[in-house]
């Protein structure tokens, strides 16, 4: 998120008589890793009022060590954070947090005073049973004494949360942090980065790739394209497979360029399937804005239990399995008839077609 751009666009939507209310920055977003800057967006929302949220679902647990946490600087000022340790830390699925700095805001926001519910108050007597206007001044009662230091917790924890009876992540979340401490946190969730870090070197370092993340990575994931001799697989460069079909395209050149983009994104799906017979399960995102000819690519998430030889073994199975899939193509759109192309119509992978087939 660019901060600048932020102020802007709450300038201009003010100018128009909105109200903005809430803004959310992201810890290590899903495709690249991204982490915010959390200060200078906190400052903006505190200047217009704004809820201040931080998505750190994935990037949280990097508050464990003292090498990454850095990442989360200024993540203190958020008025609330959500966080699932499902992600990063191994606690069984689903595992979900969301983390506020008062308390009260919580109990303010899903209270539900029923006497068929909670049967307790900050006196001790039981509830009116009859019904009356008890729900009705406890809700007053509450929104008064926000404020008040005299507000405590309720005994109740299902009167905190939207989902009133299914409080088992916490458990989930306590057995682990017991088992492992936070210092084996620390150390699981260093070595990760280390291995994605390796793994980015590796990447950079291959003569048939191009990488896309940053090195080393802002979290656990690389994101990369298999590209012989750097250079995609289609294209009209030397050593490319050229597409004569996108010559008639009409329309702008990012037309064009996500028309070509389909044609490279084949590459990286058919490497992916190979891969999953060979005992690995990566992802593969959309382009880039501004890189839409390149199409989709490698997205290989790094976790705690990941090691080093995992990661070599990876790499060597793409780039095996990357070549494989570009002698395919070649054979495939040599055989191809270019009305076909044009239309929009790719080979499908299988048998080899007969040179002017139909």
């Amino acid at each position: 998120m660019l901060p600048s751009a932020l102020e802007s666009l709450v300038i201009m939507t003010k100018s128009q008589g909105k109200t903005p209310f809430y803004v959310n920055a992201t810890a290590g977003t899903t495709v690249l890793g991204s982490f915010d800057l959390f200060s200078e967006v906190a400052a903006i929302a505190g200047n217009h009022g704004m809820w201040f949220h931080i998505d750190a679902s994935w990037g949280g647990p990097f508050i464990f060590s003292p090498k990454l946490k850095k990442k989360l600087y200024g993540a203190r000022h958020a008025d609330s954070i959500a966080i699932n340790p499902h992600k990063m830390m191994g606690v069984p699925i689903t595992c979900s947090f969301l983390l506020a700095k008062d308390l009260r805001q919580f109990h303010m926001a899903n209270t539900l005073p029923a006497g068929y519910l909670f049967h307790s108050n900050e006196d001790g007597d039981a509830p009116n049973e009859a019904g009356g206007d008890s729900d009705l001044i406890a809700e007053e009662a509450f929104c008064n004494d926000k404020e008040d230091e005299a507000w405590r917790e309720p005994d109740d924890l299902a009167d905190l949360t939207l989902q009133c009876g299914r409080r088992g992540d916490s458990l989930k979340l306590f057995l682990s942090w017991q088992y492992y401490g936070s210092v084996g946190y620390a150390a699981q969730v260093e070595n990760a980065y280390m291995t994605a870090t390796h793994l980015a070197d590796l990447v950079e370092a291959h003569p048939d790739a191009i990488l896309v993340s940053e090195n080393p990575p802002p979290c656990l994931q690389v994101c990369f394209y298999f590209a012989p001799s750097r250079k995609m697989v289609f294209g009209n460069g030397e050593g490319q497979i050229a597409v004569p079909a996108l010559g008639v395209f009409t329309g702008n050149n990012v037309a064009r360029a996500k028309a070509l983009g389909r044609h490279n994104s084949i590459v990286t799906e058919r490497i992916t399937k190979a891969l999953m017979a060979r005992g690995f399960m990566i992802d593969f995102a959309p382009a880039l804005e501004g890189r839409e000819a390149e199409g989709k690519f490698f997205r290989v998430v790094v976790n705690v239990q990941t090691i080093r030889e995992t990661v070599d073994r990876l790499v060597k199975e793409i780039f095996e399995q990357g070549m494989q899939v570009t002698d395919q193509l070649r054979q495939e759109y040599a055989g191809y008839k270019d009305s076909n192309i044009r239309n929009g119509v790719v080979p499908a992978r299988g048998p080899v077609l007969r040179k002017n087939a139909a």
